[in-house]
């Protein structure tokens, strides 16, 4: 019997040359077309236009302040701010400078911000505003052995810096390009850190410019000059750093905001061509408008759409769309899927979802509404995507394809094993950690997954695989996917790890429940502690459990489940910044609440 395949490869055309660069693009803009539109940069409620020249030239100011401010060759310059159009000129300036950008998020603590200012041994630090500063300023003073300035982006830093650098020759920036080589580093990426201090990811101008050029290789005319995007992901997170440099090296139209709770207003006026995003994003733009067409009445009427969105998109792939199914959602396409798609700014063809499992309820969804979201896969370590689902090969479900350049390989054991030019080659000064991660030249991911047709689907964590007192390795974020479908739900965990059997936490979502207590006529003050014992509620819980169930054995099935009074938070920190459980902090925030499931009848 013939072995099945473990492994697959997509050639890659391209070659990354040793004397490139991120800033090359900038630059070579501004030489050849210097009016080209590469931002539109938020100016109160409109956005204005950023030209190639535009652009270029705050780069190159910001970066002789830089040197001004005595940054040389190989520093590190840390920038701890939230997603705005500054964050990416000063990334550039950095480079510009030769040094290397250390991605801090804004919601960090204290404590992380130190371990990563020490670790990375930062020698100038960026913050987006005084509050930021002062909120850090023990850490900051504590830093000031190898820390030898702090600036604020809304003080005015542009104009600081250009002001800094004014004595600075272009001759000295000409040096320091020139200086650098692609194997460089270009920045440090922290991972999130769900167990023990963060991992410093080192990755270089060529797995940047390695993974912009393999993902364009296969996704096409998506990522191509004059459409658009609005970057909202943290840009410490390198999927959105990513997108920055990738919009850039391709002339995408790339706009910036931090106001998460006004996306789809933002939408609606910055009208992108295209999404990229976590999949907690369209989870929560479905249950939105889910939760919306309850309020108003029309909740039967947008479960049959949905329903029809999913069969329809689910009959693609077979081509067995018969007459009535092509009548049902054409006259849903009237009454609910445009109004979605207006809700993205009318002009959206398309969106990538990565950092995290999107599951082929959301992807089936999305297709058959008409905004297809093309599924990724990669981590820090592999600058963002390594494999990824097409125009032309979307496998809903999977995570897709290995991007132009990478193989992927399962190990005997399951585990996803990755190689390629946009794979980095190791851990910041922490040789052990390296050596762990990398084995015979394949990155070992810690992911569970399997391969079909070339196809990746992912399946697990291999530290996040519950085994039950009864000796079942369960995977947890299938039932967790489906249980967050219930547009009540904010988050879920399923626990059970050497228990008698599964069990889960359920967190609410806290803008729909004004609109759930208005639908069950219970005042609008009620709180949300005395919504986790009502018995309405935990039967629509309930009954989101139960679907959940279906998709899995007896042996893996949730028994039982509790709400809690309060949702997980990066605050609290139980989740991350992309909205990744971290599943030990729960379990110690909430241990009472999990024994309680096993002890009480």
């Amino acid at each position: 019997m013939e072995a099945p395949v473990l492994e697959a490869t997509t050639p890659a055309k391209f070659v990354v040359a040793d004397d490139a660069s991120i800033i090359d693009a900038p630059l070579r803009y501004r030489s050849e077309r210097p009016d080209l539109e590469l931002f539109r940069r938020r100016s109160g409620d409109t956005w204005t236009t950023v030209k190639a020249r535009e652009f270029a030239d705050q780069i190159d100011s910001a970066a002789k302040g830089l040197i001004g401010a005595g940054v040389a060759a190989g520093d590190r310059v840390a920038i701890l701010s939230s997603t705005r159009y500054e964050w990416t000129v000063l990334d550039y300036a950095i480079w510009r400078a030769g040094a290397s950008t250390v991605a801090i998020y804004e919601t960090s603590a204290s404590d992380q911000v130190k371990y990563i200012l020490s670790d990375s041994g930062t020698s100038l630090l960026i913050v987006e505003n005084q509050s930021q500063r002062s909120a850090h300023a023990d850490v900051i003073d504590a830093a000031s052995g190898s820390l030898r300035e702090t600036l604020v982006i809304e003080d005015g830093i542009l104009d600081a810096l250009a002001a800094r650098g004014a004595d600075v020759a272009d001759d000295e920036l000409d040096a320091r390009r020139s200086g650098i080589k692609s194997s460089d580093m270009a920045t440090l990426v922290y991972t999130s850190g769900t167990t023990g201090n963060p991992k410093g990811v080192a990755l270089t101008h060529e797995n940047f410019l390695a993974e912009c050029k393999s993902v364009r290789e296969v996704i096409g005319d998506m990522m191509s000059e004059g459409r658009s995007t609005l970057l909202f992901l943290p840009l410490a997170h390198i999927f959105a750093r990513v997108v920055a440099v990738a919009s850039v090296e391709n002339g995408v139209v790339l706009g910036h905001t931090n106001d998460i709770t006004n996306l789809l207003s933002d939408f609606e006026k910055f009208q992108p061509s295209y999404i990229l995003s976590v999949p907690r994003v369209f989870e929560k733009v479905y249950n939105s408008a889910k939760q919306k067409a309850y309020d108003g009445g029309k909740g039967k009427i947008f479960d049959r759409a949905a329903d029809t969105a999913i069969e329809y998109s689910r009959s693609q792939e077979t081509g067995s769309a018969g007459i009535a199914l092509k009548a049902k959602h054409k006259l849903f396409d009237v009454l609910v899927y445009s109004k979605l798609r207006a809700a993205l700014g009318g002009k959206c063809t398309d969106a990538i979802s990565g950092g995290a499992p999107l599951g082929d309820r959301l992807g089936h969804f999305f297709r058959g509404v008409g905004i297809p979201v093309y599924e990724g896969y990669g981590l820090s370590e592999t600058a963002a995507a390594v494999t990824v689902n097409t125009p032309t090969a979307q496998k809903v479900g999977t995570v897709g394809r290995p991007v132009a350049g990478a193989s992927v390989r399962i190990a005997e054991d399951g585990e996803v094993l990755l190689k390629g030019p946009m794979v980095f080659e190791g851990y910041w000064h922490n040789p052990e950690a390296t050596a762990d991660a990398i084995v015979d030249g394949w990155f070992r991911t810690g992911d569970i997954g399997a391969l079909d047709d070339g196809y990746l689907s992912i399946t697990g964590r291999k530290k996040e695989l519950i085994v039950t007192a009864g000796g079942k390795n369960v995977s947890p974020a299938p039932l967790e996917d489906s249980i967050r479908a219930h547009p009540m739900v904010s988050q879920c965990l399923v626990v059970g790890d050497n228990k008698p059997f599964i069990a889960a936490l359920v967190t609410l979502d806290p803008e729909a429940v004004p609109g759930w207590l208005e639908r069950n006529n219970l005042p609008a003050d009620t709180p949300i502690a005395d919504l986790t014992h009502n018995e309405t509620l935990l039967a629509e819980i309930d009954g989101a459990v139960k679907t959940a169930n279906n998709k899995v054995s007896k042996a893996e099935a949730i028994k039982k489940f509790t709400i809690l009074d309060t949702d997980f938070t990066i605050e609290s920190g139980e989740i991350t910044p992309t909205m990744k459980l971290k599943r030990n902090v729960i379990h110690q925030a909430h241990g009472d609440e999990i024994e309680e499931l096993y002890t009480k009848r």
